[in-house]
């Protein structure tokens, strides 16, 4: 059966993408599942290096496409959760050997739950990482409640979005950014709706005033961040649009939360003297964090939820999956669903 699978490359030089040959052998307590839908996310080889799982090294080929969606067609003799026929969506783990942009692969019983019938094989494979990451910032970081003030950076992203539509059904006040008009429009038609976008694609750095404005004075209790801009004088465009981490932090209330994505954050003593003084807090999430803990994968998979809608382009034939993953690589943002 044959699959993605990428290689990192040396120096700055992009990943390589190739189709190789893999070799199913199902085991007691696997299920031999025939994949529908595969999401794409961007690779971390660096995290796969110094997780548990196999040790890397620059020639070694690393399986692509995690999130599945598909159909049970046959069980181990061990298997007690699942039988064929049953629509399933999951996570595989890290140290998969195969890769999920196969026809037909073989899986832990344990990596897999059943998928939610208003859920379409395509939707569930697009909101299953994201939807868990977002459960994780928010209810697992953030104690999230009825009657919070939640402010997410970039909310039209596949990440933000989660957040967005997780925090509006728990009955939390949501203000969101928009980096374009037509992300801004996208948010704006939402529903349930979020309470303000704040465009920062205009130049304008009113951030700060406008968050007071809805919050009368007060500040949020929750930051949820898609990237932290630590210099101002960032001259990537996407980064221009990222909010500075000063600012994040003027923007929360006494006692809140922020969660960050940024893998080197750098706060310096004027920036915790002013979350000393706000009693508030900073948090990393990193997305692997319940795939490599035994203790949550089982756990945090079932938080999927039937009302998380994501928002894709049209879904890849198989034979673009290369092309996919090289731009989803390039653009961590951005995300594409396969469909075998």
């Amino acid at each position: 059966m044959k699959g993605l699978y990428g290689r990192a490359a040396e120096g700055d030089a992009e990943p390589k993408f190739v189709i190789q040959e893999t070799v199913n052998v199902l085991g007691s307590h696997q299920v031999r599942m025939k994949v529908k839908a595969c999401g794409l996310s961007p690779l971390d080889f660096k995290v796969k290096k110094k997780s548990n799982c196999k040790v890397l090294d620059e020639k070694d080929f690393v399986p692509v496409g995690r999130e599945v969606a598909g159909v049970v067609l046959q069980v181990g003799p061990k298997v007690t959760f699942f039988q064929p026929e049953d629509e399933v969506v999951g996570v595989l783990p890290l140290d998969s050997p195969c890769s999920g942009l196969c026809e037909v692969i073989d899986i832990d019983e344990y990596y897999i739950v059943q998928k939610p019938e208003k859920l379409s094989s395509l939707c569930a494979a697009g909101a299953l990482r994201d939807g868990v990451c977002a459960y994780t910032a928010l209810h697992t970081h953030a104690r999230m409640a009825a009657g919070h003030t939640l402010l997410v950076m970039d909310g039209s992203s596949p990440f933000g979005l989660m957040c967005v539509q997780l925090a509006c059904y728990h009955g939390v006040k949501v203000l969101t950014t928009s980096h374009s008009p037509q992300k801004q429009a996208f948010l704006e038609q939402l529903r349930p709706s979020v309470a303000r976008v704040i465009p920062v694609h205009n130049g304008s750095s009113d951030l700060l005033s406008v968050v007071l404005e809805e919050t009368g004075g007060l500040g949020v209790d929750i930051v949820v961040d898609s990237g932290v801009c630590l210099h101002g004088d960032e001259e990537e465009e996407d980064k221009k649009l990222l909010p500075h981490k000063h600012d994040i932090i003027s923007v929360l209330g006494v006692g809140g939360h922020w969660v960050t994505s940024h893998k080197n954050l750098q706060l310096d003593p004027p920036d915790c003297r002013l979350l000393h003084l706000k009693s508030a807090s900073v948090s990393f999430l990193n997305p692997e964090v319940w795939t490599t803990s035994s203790a949550q994968q089982g756990r945090y998979l079932r938080i999927l939820s039937s009302y998380l809608q994501p928002q894709m382009e049209e879904a890849v034939p198989l034979y673009e999956a290369t092309v996919a993953m090289e731009t989803v690589q390039r653009h961590p943002k951005k995300k594409a669903v396969v469909q075998l």
